[in-house]
C-alpha cells in the first residue's frame, strides 16, 4: 500500500492523464491528509481499482451505438438489453459510449446510466431521420455526435446507415434476419422493408464487419451474400440471478414464456400446449400490442383461468417466476439467440422451442438442454413428455444450467472492444 502511493504521488504532474490525478487524489485520501486516518479504506480502494482500470486504456474511443429502442421502451426487449450491457462493459473500460435510440413518454430526452450516455429522438419510423441529421451534424462539431471514433448500427429489421450519415467506421450488429416478421407490417412495407434487408443492406455495408449472435443468425447472412470472413459471432450474456429472490408456492406444473407480446413469438402455441394438458398452468412474462388478441384466444380456448399475465415484473419477480416453473416454452417463429432460454437455465429450467426459428439451435443443445420440435403437435407432445418424466427433466435442467454458466456479459463486451478498437485504429 506504501509502495503504491508513493509511486502515485510521485507520478510528474506533466505527464499524467486524469486518471492519474484521481490516483493521486485517492492516495491523499487513503492517507488520510483530507479525511482524517478513519477513512474507510474498502470504498478507497474500490477507487482505486476503477482509476486504474481507466488508466492503463493507452486509447480510449466515443462510441456511437444506434438502436431504435432501448430496454425502458414498453416494447424492448432481449437485443436492447444485450446492446446496453455491451456498452455498460465499454464505458467500464474507460470509453466514451452514446446510445442514441427513439423516445417514449416513459423516458427523458437526454439520461445517463450505467457510465452511457441516451439520447432519445424520433419515434418508431422517425427514430432514423432524426439520427441521420444528429449524425450529419456531429461530422460537422456540432452536437452529442462529434467527434465520433467508431459507430455500433444495429439493424432491427433495417439498420440506421450510420457508416454514410456519420462518415465513421461502423459496426452493423444483426440479431436475425427478419423474413418472417416483415408481414406484420403490411404488404407493402413488407416488401420495402426485406428489400433494404437482403439486398441494400449488404451491398451498402459490403466491406464492414457484422456482428451476430448465433451460428444460425451467421448462415442468414451468407446466404444474403455477406462475405464469411467479415462476420463475427458475439453470443449473449446472462444477468446474474438477484440475490434476493422471493419463493412462490409450488402450487402444481407451471410452464413460462417471457417475451414481448407480439405475433411472431406465437404465444398462442404455448397456450394450445396448455389447453391439451390439464392441470398445467402457463405464466406469460412481458408485455405488448398483441396482449388483447392473447387474452381473446385464452378466453375462446376456454383456458383463462389457466393462462397469467404477468406483464413487465420487477428482475427479482422474473426470475422467481422463472424458478418455480417446470418448463420453459419458447414457441417463436424466429429468435437470434433466445436471452429467455438462458435465464431459464440459471434455474435448471429447460426449454422447449422451435427448431426453425434459428437462433435455438445454438441457445438450445437438443436431447441435452432442452427440446427442439418441428410442429405444434410435436411441442405439445415433448411437453408431455417433460411433465411426466421428472427424471429427464432434471437431467436436462442440470445440464442447462451448467451450461449457462458459460455467457458472461464481460466475455461478450471484451469481444466487441477489441473489434471496435481494430476497425478504430483503421480510419
Amino acid at each position: 500500500m506504501v509502495t503504491f502511493l508513493g509511486w502515485v504521488k510521485g507520478t510528474p504532474r506533466k505527464s499524467t492523464s486524469s486518471s492519474f490525478a484521481a490516483l493521486r487524489m485517492v492516495s491523499r485520501i487513503c492517507a488520510g491528509e483530507w479525511v482524517g486516518e478513519k477513512t474507510v479504506i474498502v470504498v478507497a480502494m474500490a477507487s482505486i481499482m476503477a482509476c486504474l482500470k481507466a488508466a492503463r486504456l493507452n486509447n480510449p474511443m466515443k462510441i456511437l451505438l444506434l438502436c431504435w429502442r432501448d430496454t425502458t421502451h414498453p416494447q424492448g426487449g432481449g437485443s436492447e438489453r444485450y446492446l446496453e450491457r455491451v456498452g455498460e462493459f465499454l464505458a467500464d473500460q474507460g470509453h466514451e459510449v452514446v446510445f442514441r435510440t427513439a423516445g417514449h413518454t416513459d423516458a427523458p430526452r437526454r439520461s445517463f446510466r450505467d457510465g452511457v450516455r441516451y439520447s432519445r429522438s424520433g419515434g418508431k419510423f422517425s427514430v432514423y431521420p432524426k439520427a441521420w441529421v444528429a449524425m450529419m451534424l456531429g461530422r460537422v462539431g456540432i452536437g452529442t455526435f462529434s467527434k465520433v471514433d467508431v459507430v455500433v448500427d444495429t439493424q432491427n429489421g433495417i439498420p440506421f446507415f450510420g457508416k454514410f450519415f456519420s462518415g465513421k467506421p461502423t459496426v452493423l450488429l444483426t440479431h436475425h434476419c427478419h423474413k418472417e416478421q416483415w408481414p406484420v407490417v403490411g404488404r407493402v412495407l413488407a416488401k420495402v422493408g426485406w428489400l433494404i434487408e437482403s439486398q441494400i443492406a449488404p451491398r451498402a455495408y459490403k466491406t464492414a464487419p457484422y456482428v451476430t449472435v448465433s451460428e444460425p443468425s451467421a448462415e442468414e447472412l451468407i446466404a444474403l451474400g455477406v462475405d464469411p470472413q467479415r462476420i463475427h459471432i458475439v453470443r449473449n450474456g446472462v444477468d446474474p440471478v438477484p440475490l434476493h429472490t422471493p419463493k412462490l408456492d409450488r402450487d402444481g406444473q407451471h410452464a413460462v414464456t417471457l417475451s414481448r407480446l407480439v405475433p411472431h413469438k406465437q404465444i398462442e402455441h404455448a397456450m394450445d400446449v396448455v389447453a391439451a394438458l390439464d392441470g398445467v398452468v402457463l405464466d406469460v412474462v412481458g408485455s405488448g400490442w398483441w396482449q388483447e388478441e392473447l387474452v381473446d384466444y385464452a378466453r375462446t380456448l376456454g383456458v383463462s383461468d389457466r393462462v397469467v399475465f404477468h406483464g413487465q415484473v420487477a428482475e427479482d419477480h422474473k426470475h422467481a417466476l422463472l424458478e418455480r416453473a417446470t418448463i420453459h416454452l419458447m414457441p417463436s417463429r424466429k429468435e437470434g439467440w433466445g436471452l429467455a432460454v438462458t435465464e431459464a437455465a440459471q434455474h435448471g429450467v429447460p426449454t422447449i422451442g422451435y427448431r426453425s426459428s434459428g437462433g435455438l439451435r445454438d441457445s438450445v443443445v437438443d436431447g441435452e438442454t432442452g427440446m427442439l420440435v418441428d410442429s405444434k403437435a410435436e411441442l405439445i407432445s415433448a411437453t408431455k413428455t417433460l411433465l411426466i418424466d421428472a427424471s429427464l427433466r432434471s437431467k436436462l435442467g442440470a445440464s442447462a444450467k451448467q451450461r449457462a454458466e458459460n455467457y458472461k456479459w464481460d466475455t461478450a463486451g471484451a469481444q466487441f472492444e477489441e473489434l471496435l478498437l481494430g476497425l478504430a485504429s483503421k480510419k
